[in-house]
């Protein structure tokens, strides 16, 4: 939905604006229930949630995906596991046993072996927009995570949205000048990525981080470029090339063996 987007409005704008959208939802959302403004002690863990999954991870993204098909950047998102896994065990006291960690760099080296071949041995500017993606994206679900034990999971997206969105009024307005020839098909593009990308799909991914530990759910995203591969050639018509169908098979096999190795060792409880 982001590649129907993002080359018609520009990554800037699909990026920041997507954001927004959101922030008056979950600003709605708040009203409504009359929650109270979270303790000082949080808002540190929401700015940084913020930074990660609601300015970093769709910015950079966005503007990686003006260049490159749908399936060339899902299949480097795959990373997002890894990344996830690393700031849970920087920001909280998660310690995966060795055979996850061992996992996850097979499940990192397939994608970057994957994406030097679409590259044509060449890495790609694209490439590089996507692993800060990830890196920012990695930190904010991490960070959410950790938040969600105290705030449950709407409650940190709705937040993060929120304490956001003075940054980014000015900014979409800016950028929003030109929009007068947007196809039907981006703007459809972008009120998914709005309402679900950036809004409605946080809610069950930071309760089932905070509930089943970051190393053991964070392998789950690694299906994820299998059905966005699908979805990409559903709505985008782009071809599922061989190489593409066996990356995405080896991809999900990993998964399932990252996953079963963080269960392994059943990580306590964090406080």
């Amino acid at each position: 939905m982001t590649r129907l987007a993002a080359p018609e409005m520009g990554g800037f704008f699909v990026g920041l604006a997507r954001a927004l959208v959101a922030a008056v939802l979950a600003g709605v959302l708040l009203l409504v229930r009359k929650e109270k403004l979270p303790d000082k002690k949080h808002w540190k863990s929401i700015s940084i949630t913020a930074l990660g999954v609601v300015v970093g991870f769709p910015v950079f993204s966005s503007l990686a995906l003006q260049s490159v098909p749908s399936m060339h950047g899902t299949v480097i998102n795959g990373l997002l596991p890894a990344a996830t896994a690393l700031m849970g065990v920087l920001l909280t006291r998660e310690k995966p046993p060795l055979a996850f960690w061992v996992w996850t760099l097979i499940g990192v080296g397939t994608i970057l072996v994957f994406a030097a071949l679409e590259g044509a041995g060449q890495p790609q500017l694209a490439d590089g927009l996507f692993l800060i993606a990830v890196l920012l994206g990695g930190m904010g679900y991490a960070e959410g995570a950790k938040l969600s034990k105290a705030l449950e999971g709407w409650r940190t997206i709705c937040w993060a949205l929120v304490f956001a969105a003075p940054f980014l009024v000015v900014p979409v307005f800016l950028l929003g000048q030109n929009l007068q020839n947007v196809s039907s098909s981006a703007w459809l593009g972008f009120a998914y990525v709005s309402t679900f990308s950036m809004f409605l799909g946080f809610f069950p991914w930071y309760k089932a981080l905070a509930q089943g530990g970051i190393a053991r759910v964070s392998p789950i995203q690694m299906l994820q470029p299998v059905l966005s591969l699908i979805w990409s050639a559903l709505i985008l018509n782009e071809g599922l090339s061989a190489r593409v169908v066996i990356f995405g098979l080896l991809i999900t096999a990993i998964a399932w063996f990252t996953r079963q190795a963080a269960q392994a060792r059943t990580p306590k409880d964090l406080a």
